[in-house]
């Protein structure tokens, strides 16, 4: 389902947007990488090969996106998948009694400009090109995949603003589903648990093994190659649509 086709992925120089770049090029793919211009990204798309081109790009800029859209068109031919990875977080309670301060409100802001404003940003401008394809024979053009947290649903002390973003990806899912579905695009999100990516990877060895016994089953931080195979079958799996699929090996996070 992958061979020949070309997919955009932002927050693709690391952790889960890295893993859908290796996965998808290792099926046949090709990829647009996009990352912010002081990420790793053309390190990564040059160790890859031709099959990946890169495009620095801020998710919250119109011109950077659309710009990125166009090194799919002019580089590759088309666009026939968007996974949405780039996000930021931050752990602030929503007042600190101890100090008397409270949430800064542009921490607040950015995250959710980021992570919602940002994907709703990508999908919006990114779906007017893949809107040109050939339906297939169940007529799809195309495949948006978003990644919210389950922060979303079991959000801890401190992840007002990251709880706040992530819900907004789940609650945008189906509308933008219902949006596209008269030309064919579907629109799912993942909404994963731990996961040994960069961000969690700077944490102690100690702190990580804590973590890892939180989750009933497997015990362990989830492998970003994990959430590039759920990407996958999203991709080609016809009937999924509309659709938050948890993968957190059934963690549910404590206050």
């Amino acid at each position: 389902m992958l061979k020949n086709t070309v997919s955009l992925v932002t927050g693709g120089a690391s952790g889960l947007g890295k893993a859908c770049v290796e996965r998808f090029i290792q099926q046949g793919g090709k990829v647009v990488l996009c990352d912010l211009p002081s990420s790793s990204g053309a390190e990564v798309a040059k160790s890859i090969g031709s099959s990946v081109e890169f495009a620095a790009t801020d998710v919250t800029s119109e011109k950077d996106v659309a710009s990125a859209i166009s090194v799919a068109k002019d580089k590759f031919g088309k666009l026939d998948h968007v996974v949405n990875c780039a996000g930021v977080g931050v752990a602030y309670k929503t007042y600190n009694f101890n100090k008397n301060v409270p949430h800064k409100l542009e921490d607040f802001t950015k995250v959710v400009m980021v992570n919602a404003v940002g994907t709703f940003n990508v999908i919006r401008l990114s779906v007017g090109l893949i809107g040109q394809n050939q339906p297939n024979e169940n007529g799809t053009r195309g495949v948006v995949i978003n990644t919210a947290s389950i922060a979303a649903y079991d959000g801890q002390m401190g992840q007002a603003a990251y709880s706040a973003s992530k819900g907004a990806i789940v609650g945008m899912t189906l509308p933008i589903a219902r949006d596209l579905a008269s030309q064919g695009i579907r629109v799912c999100t993942i909404a994963p648990g731990l996961f040994d990516t960069p961000l969690l990877s700077s944490l102690p060895e100690k702190v990580k093994q804590f973590l890892s016994k939180s989750i009933p089953h497997p015990q362990r931080l989830g492998h970003p190659d994990e959430f590039a195979m759920l990407a996958q079958s999203i991709i080609e799996n016809p009937l999924l649509n509309g659709e938050v699929i948890r993968l957190d090996g059934a963690l549910r996070m404590q206050p």
